[in-house]
């Protein structure tokens, strides 16, 4: 305990010697005049909090949860603004962990439950600007420490830019948050193009925000996002499938997937998808991405499962029919077509956003699935019945059904069938054979 002491002590001689500069008063609201009380934070935030302020430091609730507090929501996650460097704070904190190489960040872990601790930010100094940004401006690394008056110019949106100070309970707001959120919109800090530069993903997040706070794009923040959606192209593709998780994931996927169409952001990261929303499959491609949305909007609300694989077999099924089609009509068998097509379409799509292999490979799964679910004769529906991926398939057969892309009586019949005892699906499969068997003397049946 006493080497822990010596090092906080010696580790804040490095504190910057603007940290201490006083806030505006006219930034300040106080705890009168404010709704956010500190019985609504997390009790694992609270100690967090009230840690650091006994330990000398500043120490702030910030971002999305003031917000959702404010607006009467519960956050998913409590984040912590402070001017304690990481190694101090993990010097504070026994159940601490030190992450992240562009942001250095502190997660302290209570169980399952993480309060990410991050200190002050500053924008970098002019000498090393050039190696923190990209020619286009996007910024590259980000450790630069500084104090609250700089930290609030690193965030993106004036209603994520709130503090709530533990130290008087008061909340900091120097860009105009809580008029944002009384007037419900989404506006930038700082210049449009200068932060979408900086950091393209904040147009996923603009529209993220609004679809799931309902709010509007304030029109500065709106009006650049069409002539530069194209930035996002260049963003590492691992970080692009996370940003649409969260945006597909958000609980509000239908609104946001209007705004992405809206603001010409869809086809930057789903061009092959676009092209298929642009041609004759359009309205079997909006049915099957608009019926998809919704319902995963709903199973989230309903606290449910999703996964990304799923949305994503979905989204690329027309570009993979098209490819499909290609590959038989230059000589390929339907079946070595399809497991062609599959690696075409994947490898393409991968180039905007990565689709790790756990999602990819279930993918695959449920698109074979479609092929096989019309086959029934002999025994392959109860084979196809057995798969681990049948409930996926299925629910994807009935959405191509409601599309008017496939036949309703198969959607029928394997409704029935998953609910049958196995007697009576030995005797609907005896059917589908002799239907077959039919079939198949028909077509050798020589015409007279």
């Amino acid at each position: 305990m006493i080497i822990s002491l010596i090092k906080r002590l010696l580790s804040r001689r490095r504190r910057p010697v603007d940290v201490n500069r006083e806030i505006p008063p006219d930034a300040i609201i106080e705890r009168s005049k404010h709704t956010l009380s500190k019985t609504d934070i997390s009790p694992n935030a609270l100690k967090v909090l009230n840690r650091l302020h006994q330990g000398g430091f500043q120490a702030f609730l910030v971002g999305g949860s003031v917000r959702d507090l404010l607006l009467r929501k519960m956050p998913k996650d409590f984040d912590i603004a402070t001017n304690a460097h990481p190694d101090e704070i993990k010097n504070l904190f026994r159940n601490c962990r030190l992450i992240g190489r562009r942001f250095r960040l502190a997660h302290v872990h209570f169980g399952r439950e993480i309060i990410e601790v991050a200190t002050f930010r500053a924008a970098p100094s002019e000498e090393s600007q050039n190696d923190h940004q990209s020619d286009e401006g996007r910024i590259l690394r980000d450790n630069q420490y500084g104090d609250i008056h700089a930290d609030i110019w690193r965030r993106d949106f004036t209603v994520n830019a709130l503090y709530y100070n533990i130290a008087d309970f008061s909340i900091v707001d120097f860009c105009g948050g809580v008029t944002d959120l009384k007037l419900k919109q989404i506006r930038l800090i700082g210049k449009p193009e200068q932060r979408y530069r900086e950091d393209p993903v904040r147009i996923l997040r603009a529209i993220r925000f609004a679809a799931k706070l309902n709010f509007t794009i304030e029109t500065k923040t709106a009006a650049l996002i069409p002539s530069l959606a194209n930035l996002l192209e260049d963003i590492p593709s691992s970080r692009l499938f996370d940003e649409i998780v969260k945006l597909y994931h958000c609980g509000h996927a239908y609104e946001a997937q209007q705004l992405m169409y809206e603001l010409h952001v869809f086809e930057h990261l789903f061009p092959m998808t676009a092209a298929c929303l642009a041609g004759p499959e359009a309205s079997v491609t909006h049915h099957l991405i608009d019926s998809t949305l919704k319902n995963t909007d709903h199973r989230i609300q309903q606290d449910r499962p999703v996964t990304p694989a799923f949305l994503l077999a979905v989204m690329l099924w027309q570009p993979l029919q098209a490819e499909v089609k290609r590959e038989q009509e230059n000589g390929v068998t339907p079946l070595a077509a399809l497991e062609q097509a599959m690696g075409v379409i994947i490898t393409r799509q991968v180039r905007q956003i990565s689709i790790p292999k756990r999602f990819s490979q279930v993918m695959r799964e449920i698109w074979i699935l479609q092929y096989r679910l019309p086959r029934r004769y002999g025994n392959k529906a109860q084979q196809v019945l057995e798969h681990p991926r049948f409930r996926a398939g299925y629910d994807f057969l009935m959405l191509r059904i409601a599309a008017g892309e496939e036949n309703a009586e198969l959607g029928e019949w394997w409704t029935e069938f998953q609910t049958k005892t196995p007697e009576d699906q030995a005797v609907m499969m005896a059917s589908i054979n002799q239907q077959a068997g039919k079939r198949r003397r028909r077509r050798r049946k020589k015409p007279s």
